[in-house]
């Protein structure tokens, strides 16, 4: 029996940054593994990921979720194996998902660990495809703005992890048309070759509002939004009477130092459209449901998905900042 390690590799949050996060706001530490409590594991983290939304709680200001602490390791969905176990319910030698990673080693209340299979699926899908960012598409494009039979749909960041999901999910669901925006010509070609898009518009080129409406030229029923800024403000432009909108995320002002300009939402009156928020956090409970009919795509290809991949604890920063500048196809991920 090998013996269990006793100290381990974390990555910490020494300043807030103002403005897009450098080096300097972060430190690799080694620590002690503390001794386990009744009702505890020690995880082997194996996979964790890194997500936009994690900018924000680097400021320290109220928001849905607390901000990071400096000086203890940042957290995060992560996917490892379980070296020692003092619950009856997680034994050693399980992989489960828990929300501390950024560290090489986790401990973790079991009641915060969930069991994952990883016979039939990659590890890697749990952070993925059958993470909370397959969960968010599903859900945005099912529940926040529901795709019907013949609309047309519009995603943005469309190569990214909820992207290259949500075109596929929204052709199950009925969608005539699915228009997708994303940046470079390589990922603008996978959108319509992998990812189930009719068309692919490259945001670095040409007028946005402009490449939309000829994209959508009858106009578009649903948005989903994970960039905000311009993309949002063609898409109120683009959308046809009482179209629905889902807002999952705004990349675009996630390192804006001042005021941001907002787009024109009096087009949301005259048009009756419907602009909806959505915390996946909050939705958490669906996770049964989604895997019911997610395992299956995914396990008969045809949800065909991306991972981008960095080796090692220490290149974990690196991931982040790329996933904040669109250095992704599909998930962004850490092999630890």
């Amino acid at each position: 029996m090998h013996s269990l390690p006793t100290t381990t590799r974390e990555i910490h949050l020494v300043a807030r940054p103002v403005g897009a996060p450098g080096d300097e706001h972060f430190t690799l530490t080694e620590v002690r593994i503390p001794e386990l409590a009744e009702g505890q594991i020690l995880v082997r983290n194996t996979w964790m990921s890194v997500d936009p939304y994690m900018r924000g709680r680097m400021d320290d200001a109220p928001s849905y979720i607390p901000p990071f602490e400096l000086g203890a390791p940042l957290e995060g969905s992560a996917i490892g194996e379980v070296i020692a176990s003092r619950a009856d319910s997680i034994p050693v030698g399980a992989h489960v998902s828990h929300f501390l990673g950024w560290r090489e080693h986790s401990v973790v209340d079991a009641t915060g660990a969930v069991v994952v299979d990883i016979d039939p699926v990659p590890a890697s899908a749990y952070l993925g495809p059958l993470g909370t960012t397959g969960l968010t598409a599903y859900l945005a494009l099912t529940e926040i703005a529901p795709v019907n039979e013949g609309d047309t749909v519009y995603v943005s960041a469309a190569a990214g992890a909820v992207g290259s999901v949500a075109g596929q999910i929204a052709r199950r669901l009925g969608a005539a048309r699915v228009v997708g925006s994303a940046g470079g010509p390589e990922k603008t070609a996978l959108l319509t070759t992998e990812f189930g898009y009719d068309a692919a518009i490259d945001r670095r080129e040409g007028d946005l509002a402009k490449s939309l409406g000829e994209a959508a030229p009858d106009g578009i029923d649903v948005y989903l939004d994970s960039v905000g800024g311009d993309h949002l403000d063609a898409a109120l432009e683009a959308m046809n009477p009482r179209g629905r909108v889902a807002l999952v995320g705004a990349i675009s002002g996630y390192n804006a130092t001042g005021p941001l300009a907002g787009p024109d939402l009096y087009r949301a009156v005259t048009k009756e459209l419907s602009l909806r928020g959505m915390i996946v956090g909050h939705y958490l409970d669906r996770f049964p449901e989604f895997h019911a009919k997610a395992m299956p795509w995914l396990l008969d290809g045809t949800l065909r998905t991306r991972e981008t991949v960095l080796d090692g604890l220490e290149n974990a920063t690196k991931a982040f900042f790329g996933v904040l500048d669109g250095a992704n196809t599909g998930k962004m991920l850490v092999r630890l």
